[in-house]
C-alpha cells in the first residue's frame, strides 16, 4: 500500500462513466410517466413508474461518445469557465487585486477569522436567496490569492467558498431553483416555513465555519499539515509584488465590484444566465484594459493566456456531466431513484424522514441539477411521507438538505469538479477534507429533520 497513488481526477471521472455503464447493463431500463405542471415543466407522476424492457442498452463504446457528448451538454459552463479565466488575467493584469489584497491583509491580518467568517456567509446568503452557484467561480482566484497570502491555502479558500455556498443551498429560505419549486411540486405556501429554516441557518454556518477555522488554523501553525502541501499553486493564485493602492486600482475594483452587482440584478430582474454573464465579463476586460492602459495586443494575450489556464477545469466539467448522459441514454436514473425511495414506506415517520435525506443526498450523484431532483424526487416524497406521517414541508427540507449539502461532495456537480480544477485540489484530498464536515451535516440535518417531524413542521 506504501507505493499506492491516487489516480488524477480525470482518471476517477472516467472510471464513473465506465460504471455508469456497467449499471447501464444490471439494472432494468424505466421511467416515471410525466406531465405538466402549471409552469410548463415536465413532473413526474407519482406511483407511475414502470420498466422500459424495449430501451436498447448502451455498447461499450458509448464510455467514449459520451465523453464528446457531456461536454456539448455543458457548453454553457465550460466557455463560461473560459471567459471568467480570460476576464481574470486581465484583471490581475491591472495591479489592482494585488493591491487590494495587500490592504485587505493589512487591515485584517490580526482578524482573519473575521475576513472568512464574513466571505462564508456572503457566499451562503447569496446561495440562500437567489441561487447562486457558477456565478461563484470568477471568485475562486481572489480567494485562493487571500487565503495564500494570509498563510493558509488552497483548501482553506475553497472550504470558505463551497462550505458557505452548500449551507446555503442546504438551508436556504428562498432559493427559486430548489426551494421554491419543490415546494410547488409539494404542495405547501411558497417561502412557507422560513421560520425554521432561520434557525437552522446560523447553526449550519456555525459548524460550516468551525470546520474551515480549525483546519485553516492547523496549516497556519504547520504548513506541512495542508493537504495540498505537495501540490504546486495553481496559476491562478500567484500573486506579484504589489504596488500601494491607487486612484486607477480603486477604479478598476469599483467597476469589477459594479459588475458582480450588475450580474446580481441581471439574474434576479431579467433572468441572465451563463451566456449573459459571459458576455458581460468579456466586457469587463475590454473597460478595465482601457482603465489600467493595457494595449489591445497585451490584452488579447493575457485573455488567452488566462482561459489556457482552465482548460484542465473545462474537461473536467465536461467528463463530469458524460456520466449522466451515460445514465441518461441507458434510462435506469429512474430505476434507480424507485429503488432507493421504495423501502422508505416501510419506516415511521421520524426514520422516514430521515431516510429521505439520505435518499435525495444518493440521489444528487444521479440528478446534481437542484431542478432536475426536484422535478423527480419530490411528486414521489410528498405523497409518500403522507402515507407515513411526515409532512410535505419536512419532505422538501429533505430534499434541501440531501441536495444542498451533497452539492460540495459529489464529483457529478460540474461546478464543484470546476472550482476545485481551478483552485488544483485533487478530488481525493478534498473528499479528506470534506467528508469530516458531511458527517456532522448527516448528523446535524438528521436531528433537525425529526424535530420537524415532531413539531408538525408545516
Amino acid at each position: 500500500m506504501s507505493g499506492f497513488r491516487v489516480p488524477h481526477t480525470l482518471v476517477l471521472l472516467f472510471g464513473m462513466i465506465v460504471l455508469a455503464l456497467v449499471l447501464g447493463h444490471l439494472l432494468p431500463a424505466g421511467s416515471f410517466e410525466r406531465q405538466k405542471n402549471e409552469a410548463g415543466r415536465d413532473q413526474v407522476v407519482a406511483g407511475s413508474y414502470k420498466a422500459t424492457p424495449e430501451v436498447t442498452t448502451p455498447p461499450p463504446w458509448s464510455v467514449l461518445t459520451a465523453v464528446p457528448k457531456g461536454m456539448a451538454a455543458a457548453a454553457d459552463i465550460i466557455f463560461f469557465v473560459f471567459l471568467v479565466g480570460g476576464a481574470f488575467a486581465v484583471f490581475r493584469a491591472t495591479g489592482a487585486p494585488d493591491a487590494a489584497i495587500a490592504a485587505l491583509l493589512g487591515r485584517f491580518g490580526r482578524v482573519p477569522w473575521l475576513l472568512l467568517l464574513g466571505s462564508m456567509l456572503a457566499f451562503a446568503i447569496g446561495s440562500s436567496t437567489i441561487g447562486m452557484a457558477e456565478e461563484y467561480l470568477p471568485f475562486v482566484p481572489l480567494l485562493l490569492a487571500l487565503c495564500i497570502g494570509l498563510g493558509y491555502d488552497a483548501v482553506t479558500a475553497i472550504g470558505v467558498l463551497c462550505v458557505g455556498y452548500g449551507v446555503g443551498y442546504g438551508v436556504a429560505m428562498v432559493n427559486p431553483f430548489t426551494v421554491l419549486i419543490a415546494q410547488d411540486v409539494a404542495g405547501v405556501p411558497p417561502t412557507s416555513g422560513m421560520g425554521y429554516r432561520l434557525i437552522l441557518f446560523p447553526i449550519f454556518m456555525a459548524i460550516g465555519f468551525h470546520h474551515v477555522w480549525r483546519y485553516a488554523r492547523r496549516v497556519k501553525a504547520d504548513p506541512a499539515a495542508s493537504l495540498v502541501a505537495d501540490q504546486p499553486p495553481p496559476a491562478i493564485s500567484e500573486s506579484h509584488q504589489a504596488d500601494k493602492l491607487n486612484a486607477t486600482h480603486l477604479l478598476v475594483l469599483a467597476l469589477t465590484a459594479g459588475s458582480f452587482a450588475f450580474v446580481v440584478y441581471g439574474i434576479q430582474v431579467w433572468h441572465w444566465y451563463l451566456a449573459e454573464m459571459g458576455a458581460l465579463f468579456v466586457g469587463l476586460s475590454l473597460v478595465l484594459a482601457a482603465v489600467a492602459r493595457i494595449g489591445p495586443d497585451r490584452m488579447a494575450k493575457t485573455f488567452c493566456e488566462g482561459a489556457a489556464e482552465l482548460t484542465t477545469t473545462a474537461l473536467l466539467i465536461g467528463f463530469a456531466r458524460a456520466i449522466t448522459v451515460v445514465l441518461e441514454e441507458a434510462q435506469v436514473i429512474d430505476t434507480i431513484v424507485h429503488g432507493i425511495a421504495t423501502p422508505l414506506a416501510s419506516l415511521g415517520p421520524e426514520a422516514a424522514a430521515v431516510g429521505m435525506f439520505m435518499v435525495q443526498s444518493l440521489c444528487n450523484l444521479f440528478i446534481p441539477s437542484g431542478s432536475g431532483q426536484a422535478y423527480v424526487t419530490m411528486p414521489l416524497m410528498a405523497p409518500l411521507g403522507d402515507l407515513v406521517g411526515v409532512q410535505r414541508q419536512a419532505a422538501v427540507l429533505a430534499y434541501q438538505f440531501g441536495d444542498g449539502f451533497t452539492n460540495i461532495l459529489v464529483p457529478t456537480n460540474a461546478v464543484l469538479v470546476g472550482i476545485l480544477a481551478m483552485a488544483g485540489i485533487p478530488f481525493e484530498r478534498w473528499l479528506r477534507f470534506i467528508l469530516p464536515f458531511m458527517i456532522k451535516i448527516w448528523i446535524a440535518g438528521s436531528i433537525a429533520l425529526v424535530v420537524a417531524v415532531m413539531i408538525g413542521y408545516q
